[in-house]
């Protein structure tokens, strides 16, 4: 699957299986900077991801032309179930 076909589930999932390799520490170095480069990628996808999901956020929010930003809290879960 491409980088950019990838949900950010699968990303993260995929990402923490690279940090896992990378902390046995038993690759060679080849072998350790691919996935290294591998997890950077994964990384700033993921962070995309994220910023795209914020910006939708932001917009359901949207009140008289302004961006009002509430915080989520423990005691919100119930709203967010709606």
């Amino acid at each position: 699957m491409k980088l950019n076909e990838m949900s950010f589930e699968d990303a993260y999932t995929k990402l923490e299986g690279i940090v896992e390799l990378l902390e046995t520490g038993e690759m060679t170095l080849e072998r350790s900077l691919a996935l290294f480069e591998e997890g950077v990628a994964l990384v700033r996808h993921c962070r995309c991801l994220l910023d795209t999901a914020e910006k939708r956020v932001e917009m359901i929010l949207k009140e008289d032309e302004q961006i009002t930003i509430k915080d989520f809290s423990v005691e919100d879960k119930g709203a967010a179930s709606l």
